[in-house]
């Protein structure tokens, strides 16, 4: 019996070596499940496409590329806030925009949307099928755009064309994983050679492009003497094993790193996409290297920009370098980074009150007591900032988050996915209680896989980074508490335990119960809502700003509240001034 479209392009999917794809059924989709049903893959059936779509998002970040799925209009429109991240992340994943019949396009058809304008800004790849002849060369197209571009392909699928025969295409249905290696020339490398020669003090700053140098960056840092900083991204990669890193900068970042970067005479930039051109040095001077030619110079003025891979780029640079003598720059950097790191302590010994657990302590008893090649999720915002300070790498472990797309609610979902690629794994989801509240149902479906995901939710009854965001900007802050339900209960509700921690006393012993359960389990724990961190330069105005939001508290008649907050970050104030 000849197979359908569906079933060849669940063919070609089993042949690129997908495991799961993340949607949910109806209409449109249908034959496209019946075929998953009869094949190696599975379907997950998540009860939010947009839960669907950051799950593998999580999958294709951690092995290479995933698959998501949506019907017709609702449905596409669930998927794209995970897909813009995917995309915004540089992880290759392929969209199944499943839609309605092929002859009522442009007819206002029930739920009909126009897939092509829909996905555009968040895809390298994005065609319909609409004929059995095109299948076999546009999925390929597809896959081979997702994975050597490292972002979003979408095909568009009409309901009708999914049933019809399918057609063999005279063109590969092979899938081609390439692996180039990528360096400056040799003209390039002489140059390069001669500025990093020529200046004395110099610090290295890696993101993710540096993911697979970790070697390399600490031996180049080593024979220049150089602090090594980070992003955010690029932490779990470039901090283990590296005796010269002084953290990293940004929002959520340490003056450690800041401080290195603005003292040095130059500033190399390796495989780093750095989003805030504030915090980047303007006075000296900045080499960046990247994989991707057009993201050079576009954050910060460049001295010199060069397009390769970063481990290959080093190799080839090690022997042209002299070894710098000089290491008083150096311990200078890594004795204030010692400093930082002892005050950043502070609110683990003092670790808070009844119902106001300093979430400081949380982390870094999360950290302390979570496997060494543990999979963290961090939903976006104040979780962001615990997860990137306390949470430690190891070589092993993995932090996946919405690093650059930049959404609430990411954490659970990620987690997700995480855990049905890597069963054996540890998985814990660093929540907030408003990321958890907004995608709240699929908690179900980590019952319905019963994946032993370790949901701890950082529950401060505040939209906690809004807040900041408000208070810095000279306005007190309006909406942004949490009315919430009982997570511990909600979880009970779904399958699986939940527990609420309300005395700092508990944490420890809860967390180890937690992390050793055979199984999913919820800690709700009441941390300090007022507990705000900080970024490693804070500007005039954003003092101003914060005072100001302080006297219009006095002046609403929150003094407890203007009091608790100021009391609950003295110490921070103290420290990164």
């Amino acid at each position: 019996m000849a197979k359908n479209i569906a079933e060849q392009i669940v063919e070609m999917l089993e042949n690129a070596n997908v495991k799961r794809i993340y949607a949910v059924t109806g209409d449109s989709l249908n034959h496209l499940n019946v075929a998953v049903k009869k094949s190696s893959i599975q379907w997950i059936h998540v009860r939010h496409e947009e839960v669907g779509a950051y799950a593998a998002a999580a999958e294709a970040e951690l092995d290479g590329l995933a698959v998501c799925a949506g019907s017709c209009g609702p449905g596409h429109v669930h998927l794209i806030n995970g897909v813009y991240e995917a995309h915004r992340s540089h992880v290759p994943m392929l969209v199944i925009a499943s839609t309605i019949p092929s002859e009522e396009m442009g007819m206002e058809y029930f739920q009909e949307t126009n897939t092509i304008k829909l996905f555009d800004d968040c895809s390298y790849y994005n065609q319909m099928i609409t004929r059995p002849e095109q299948v076999q060369r546009t999925l390929q197209t597809a896959i081979q755009h997702a994975i050597s571009k490292k972002g979003v392909a979408v095909i568009g699928l009409p309901g009708d064309v999914s049933e019809l025969d399918a057609e063999e295409a005279a063109t590969s249905a092979q899938i081609f994983k390439t692996n180039p290696v990528i360096r400056p020339s040799d003209d390039e490398m002489k140059h390069l050679a001669e500025l990093v020669n020529d200046n004395k003090k110099v610090v290295l700053y890696c993101g993710i492009g540096a993911g697979a140098a970790n070697a390399e960056v600490v031996e180049l840092s080593k024979l220049l003497k150089a602090p090594v900083g980070y992003s955010f991204r690029g932490k779990m990669a470039i901090q283990p094993n590296n005796p010269n890193e002084v953290g990293l900068t940004g929002l959520l970042g340490y003056p450690s790193a800041y401080h290195a970067m603005h003292e040095a005479d130059l500033v190399i930039l390796l495989g780093t996409d750095f989003p805030y051109q504030k915090f980047m040095p303007v006075k000296n001077k900045i080499i960046q290297i990247d994989e991707s030619p057009e993201r050079l110079g576009r954050r910060a003025k460049l001295e010199l920009g060069l397009t390769g891979d970063v481990k290959e780029t080093i190799k080839a640079l090690l022997p042209m370098l002299k070894e710098k003598t000089d290491d008083h720059f150096l311990n200078e950097q890594l004795a204030f980074y010692e400093k930082v790191k002892e005050n950043q302590l502070t609110y683990v010994k003092d670790f808070g009150k009844k119902d106001a657990i300093q979430p400081e302590y949380v982390a870094h008893t999360l950290d302390q007591l979570a496997k060494k090649d543990a999979i963290f999720t961090v939903d976006t915002g104040m979780c962001c900032v615990w997860g990137a300070r306390f949470i430690t790498g190891t070589g092993e472990r993995k932090m996946l988050g919405s690093f650059n797309h930049g959404s609430m609610a990411n954490a659970m979902p990620m987690a997700i996915g995480a855990s049905l690629a890597h069963p054996e794994k540890q998985v814990i989801a660093m929540c907030g209680d408003g990321g958890l509240s907004m995608l709240l149902g699929d908690m179900a479906t980590i019952f319905q896989y019963k994946l032993p995901i370790k949901l701890i939710v950082f529950n401060n009854r505040t939209l906690g980074m809004v807040k900041l965001e408000m208070e810095v900007g000279g306005m007190p802050d309006n909406e942004t508490d949490m009315i919430n339900p009982d997570f511990a209960m909600v979880a009970q509700a779904m399958g699986y335990p939940g527990k609420n921690v309300h005395d700092p006393e508990e944490v420890e012993n809860a967390i180890k119960e937690c992390l050793d359960y055979n199984g999913p389990y919820l800690l709700n724990i009441f941390t300090n809502p007022n507990a705000l961190a900080l970024p490693p330069k804070i500007e005039f105005d954003q003092v101003i700003g914060m005072t100001k939001s302080m006297a219009q508290l006095m002046l609403g008649g929150k003094m407890e509240e203007a009091f608790e907050t100021v009391k609950s970050n003295y110490k921070h104030i103290k420290g990164l001034l």
